[in-house]
């Protein structure tokens, strides 16, 4: 039998809140993996219909295809005629779609902004393996509230560098 909550030790109810918490994240886990099967499903599902629309709609463009042909022939037209037109037609349409789709892609800038945020956080991370102030401590200490800020060489701005020392940017 469980003591009062006023006659347990603090040992016992870390240990229980402890055990509560595992608990909990357990079932967030269990909840997050049913969710995600369900979805998965229905996902699965989508794109099957999908699919299956997508063949339909190819289908009946290739019976429109044909249907525009077989109107060019009853207007007194070839049938070789006929059906090099709408093939002309279609091939018109799909080099346009390829040529815009080729200056979408040719207008993609990739991960500029991500890869110049990884080379910051190396020279951060470059930074913090400097050699500690005679105090132990270091000169400038960069935390939570530094985020964001740089080293720049003290002097480059009035032309004379110092190679070894560095200052945050203002």
């Amino acid at each position: 039998m469980a003591a009062p909550p006023e006659e347990e030790s603090l040992g016992a109810l870390v240990a229980q809140a402890t055990n509560h918490i595992s608990t909990l994240v357990r079932a967030e886990i269990e909840l997050a993996k049913s969710e995600l099967k369900f979805d998965a499903k229905r996902v699965g599902t989508a794109a099957g219909l999908f699919g299956v629309a997508a063949f339909m709609l190819h289908l009946c463009l290739i019976l429109a295809s044909f249907a525009i042909a077989y109107g060019l022939v009853q207007l007194g037209m070839m049938h070789w005629l006929a059906f090099t037109i709408v093939t002309a037609f279609y091939l018109i349409v799909a080099l346009l779609l390829g040529y815009v789709g080729y200056r979408r892609l040719k207008g993609l800038t990739g991960m500029k902004r991500t890869a110049r945020s990884l080379r910051n956080l190396k020279e951060v991370v470059d930074l913090d393996d400097e050699p500690a102030a005679p105090n132990g401590r270091r000169a400038e200490p960069y935390g939570a509230g530094t985020v964001g800020h740089h080293r720049v060489p003290v002097g480059t701005e009035t032309g004379s560098p110092d190679p070894g020392h560095t200052s945050p940017r203002p």
